[in-house]
């Protein structure tokens, strides 16, 4: 069996392109499908592909920590770089697809079988819609508690949010007192059985998350999630020990020496490694043993497109210190027609029970992909009042 080629599908989806890899071997009919998306870089990472490609194509598509050791380390540079370890991660995601379908068995049977029956997802304010998770304005907290209240009437028992605003490397109180207001408005709103997470998405300066943290830390918050910079991993260490509040981070590491220095110095609690971004399952399985070892819990980012998500769940069924998936249901109306899914999902309580087809269970309607072709994505650029750059 070879690896006859490797295409690409580019799929628009507003905020994201979602970028599908499908890699089809010589077997008639045997092809595997990976994701690769990457926002605002979605040529950059369909060229990457296309160059990883020349390494691989001819070679046995079973032989898949092989052929992730050459996409690594051959080409001279390490796949390191985010758009080529995303490149990498589509590809091999797609390569256990298809070591699952020649096996008959879905991918987590692959890692030594199933350590759960379901797994528990958690939402974004507002199910993924751009508009309501990522601008909806910190000083309009009673809109928070509504989003809130959706959230839990949808089934979800947790859901996160994005309760703190874009901060200066100093700043005074009244963004730490707008952030108190919203998520005191969240938990008055859905009472103390629902997990609340705030994303700080690495905007605040290390002063200024620890001050955040601080503040939020009586609400009983599930995770605060990058407090600051993943680069300043001293101080996500210090903000870890100084609150109660798990310290969840990792979305933006991308291969397993990252985490490793990460883990050492007890910079979180909750890993957020991305199967699609940082190398697949392949590098994914190594980071989740470093985890194990620090006995750090495993809480995958997937807030892209269907294939990631059905990726990030079997991950989950074969990981013991997996605790939740991140989900996104309605960022685009389109997303349940480009996709069928193995898995099922129960509406009343938004938890996943796996399925038994092999591979990642997931097939695509290609025709249906065509009908939305490669938009630029929607720009997200964020200025401090004073005009200068802040962190999106």
């Amino acid at each position: 069996m070879k690896i006859e080629r490797i295409e690409t599908l580019v799929c628009n989806a507003r905020m994201r392109n979602w970028v599908f890899v499908k890699v089809i071997t010589d077997q008639p009919g045997l092809f595997g499908w990976g994701e690769a998306t990457l926002e605002w870089h979605t040529r950059a990472v369909v060229g990457a592909v296309e160059d990883l490609s020349e390494l691989i194509v001819g070679e046995d598509p079973t032989s898949v920590e092989h052929l992730w050791q050459m996409m690594w380390r051959q080409h001279f540079w390490h796949g390191s770089g985010i758009v080529r370890s995303t490149a990498i991660a589509g590809i091999d995601l797609a390569l256990w697809d298809i070591v699952g379908k020649v096996h008959g068995v879905p991918c987590h049977k692959l890692w030594g079988g199933p350590v759960r029956d379901t797994i528990r997802t958690y939402c974004h304010l507002g199910g993924g819609r751009l508009e309501r998770f990522y601008e909806t304005p910190v000083d309009h907290a009673a809109q928070f508690a509504e989003l809130a209240q959706m959230a839990v009437e949808g089934g979800f028992s947790a859901f996160k949010s994005m309760a703190v605003p874009p901060t200066m490397p100093v700043e005074g109180l009244k963004p730490i007192k707008a952030a108190d207001a919203c998520v005191a408005a969240m938990r008055e709103a859905v009472g103390d059985e629902i997990d609340i997470m705030v994303d700080c998405h690495a905007r605040p300066s290390p002063t200024m998350g620890m001050q955040f943290a601080r503040a939020l830390d009586p609400y009983g918050l599930y995770f605060l999630e990058e407090p600051c910079w993943p680069e300043c991993v001293d101080s996500l260490a210090a903000i870890n020990a100084a609150v109660a509040t798990p310290i969840a981070t990792g979305e933006r590491l991308t291969h397993s020496a990252a985490f490793r220095d990460l883990f050492a110095a007890r910079a979180c609690e909750i890993c957020q490694l991305d199967l699609t971004h940082c190398g697949g399952f392949s590098e994914a399985r190594r980071v989740a043993a470093l985890a194990e070892a620090h006995r750090i819990a495993l809480a995958p980012h997937n807030p892209q497109g269907p294939i990631s998500t059905a990726a990030s769940l079997e991950f989950g069924f074969a990981q013991p210190s997996y605790m939740i998936c991140e989900s996104v249901h309605e960022d685009v109306p389109w997303r349940r027609d480009v996709v069928q899914e193995s898995f099922a999902v129960d509406p009343q309580t938004r938890t996943v029970r796996r399925g038994d087809r092999p591979g990642l269970g997931v097939s695509i309607d290609e025709d249906e992909v065509e009908r939305h072709p490669f938009e630029q994505e929607l720009p997200q650029r964020v200025f401090y009042h004073d005009g200068s750059v802040g962190d999106w």
